[in-house]
This record gives structure tokens, sequence and C-alpha cells, in this order.
């Protein structure tokens, strides 16, 4: 009776792990194949086969401008999201800082606020402190949102990580610099692998907070696929998508290869 109960919880697994599979990967798999319709309108099945919106969007100034521009904002929020959240999540898990479950909610708090405020209050308080929108305000959105990804995995790196060798350390006369340098940080190296391929692709992909703290005349990738599915959607937005499928695609085989994603998933 209980090894039938096991099979039975096993296939039931099993069952339950394909049908979240497919309803996760069946969007995707629609987008890529509308990707390659030969039609004029975005359509599903497609009617007929072609490269044509691929070479349309890889020659297109809007579609570059804004890819660009994203491009740029998502590695300059992660080196900042990846700056502030590292040492904010050593300071948790290492030292006895003063309120520290305060700390760090505040630090995971904006994973529970919705973006559509987080993006109104910070508008305001652009427009109120900073003179409005501008490329630094923008950051600055970007970077709140995607700090508690860093800080969440890096702290759990280091809550596993063994204390021993970098008390060794501290023992040994090795200054604290030193300790960090040599030890610490080598330990949170997946989980600061995992926050900057979280933070990159947050920054990449987000729409809200950009749709409320950009300058006129700006555009990042995501907001120029709405804008176009909403007016004049063709399957050159389902081609840009695919594109951005397959960066994300690259970016978790580059995290493979760096740490292991075993690694990363413990």
């Amino acid at each position: 009776m209980a090894g039938g109960i096991s099979l039975a919880a096993r296939l039931l697994a099993v069952l339950l792990i394909l049908v979240v599979s497919v309803f996760m990967l069946a969007p995707l798999a629609v987008v890529i194949v509308s990707s390659f319709s030969a039609s004029e309108f975005l359509i599903f099945p497609p009617r007929g086969w072609s490269l044509r919106w691929y070479a349309e969007i890889l020659a297109s100034r809007a579609y570059l401008d804004a890819a660009w521009f994203s491009l740029q904002l998502a590695v300059v929020v992660t080196i900042l999201a990846l700056a502030i959240g590292t040492p904010a999540a050593i300071a948790i898990t290492r030292h006895a800082v003063p309120g520290a479950e305060i700390i760090s909610g505040l630090f995971l708090s904006p994973l529970v606020i919705p973006t559509i405020l987080l993006g109104t209050g910070l508008l305001m308080m652009f427009s109120r402190y900073a003179g409005g929108s501008s490329f630094w305000a923008l950051v600055a959105g970007h970077v709140i949102v995607t700090l508690p990804y860093v800080v969440r995995t890096v702290a759990a790196v280091l809550a596993r990580a063994d204390r021993a060798a970098e008390e060794a350390a501290r023992v040994m006369g090795a200054p604290w610099w030193r300790r960090y340098w040599h030890v610490v940080l080598p330990q949170a190296r997946p989980g600061i692998a995992a926050g900057a391929f979280f933070a990159f692709n947050v920054s990449f992909d987000e729409a809200v907070i950009a749709l409320f703290l950009r300058t006129p005349g700006v555009e990042t990738l995501p907001l120029l696929i709405y804008s176009k599915l909403e007016f004049s959607p063709d399957p050159s937005v389902a081609a840009a998508a695919t594109l951005m499928i397959l960066l994300t695609i690259v970016l978790m085989v580059a995290l493979d290869r760096s740490v292991g994603l075993d690694r990363v998933a413990a």
C-alpha cells in the first residue's frame, strides 16, 4: 500500500510539473512561432513563414535605439544594485545590525508594492525635489525594484556559507578587507551572479517604472513593444520579444558556466 501511494504521488508530481511547464512555456512558443509569420498582422498560427520581421527590427532605428537604451540602463542598474545590495546583504547576515529584520524587510518591500504605485510616487518625488524625470531618475526607480533580488540571493547564499573560514582568516591576522575580498565575497559569488542576472532582466523588461520616469523622446524596448501592440500590432513585436527571450537564455547559459545553475538553485 505504501509503495502504491508513493508511486501515485510520484506520477501526480510528474503530471503537475508537466502541466505547469506547458502552461508557462506555451505562451513563449506562441510568440516565437508568430515571429516567423509572413503575414502583415500578428496572428497565430502563421499563414506562411518568413524572416522578414527580424530583418525589419534589425534595420529599424526605433527598435535599435530602444534596445540600446534599455541595455545601457540595465547595465548601469545592475552595477548599482550589486554595489548597494551586496554590502547590505553582508551586513545583515554577517553582523549584529540593529533592526536587521526591519532593514531586510525594507529592502524586500518593493516586491510587494504595486509598481504603478511606486512609479507614481517616484514621479511625484522627482518632480518635486529633482526637477522631474531624467535618466538618473529612471535608474533610481529601476535600482529600487531590482535591489530585493540582489539582497535576497546574496543573503540566502551567505546564510548557508561556512563562517569558520572567515573566522580562521581573522585568527590568522588578516585585516577586515582581506577577509571580505578573499573569503566573504567568494562565498557570496553564486548569490552575486544570480542577483546580477535577476537585476539585469528585471531592469531590461521593466515597463511600468519607465512609463512614469522616462524623459520625452526616450523609449525603452518594452515600452516600444507595448506601443506597437496598441497601435500597429505586426509580427515585428513577436520578433523583438523572441530576441529578448534569446538574450535571457544566453544570460542563463553564462550564469551556468560561471557559477552553475545547480549552485544558484541550491
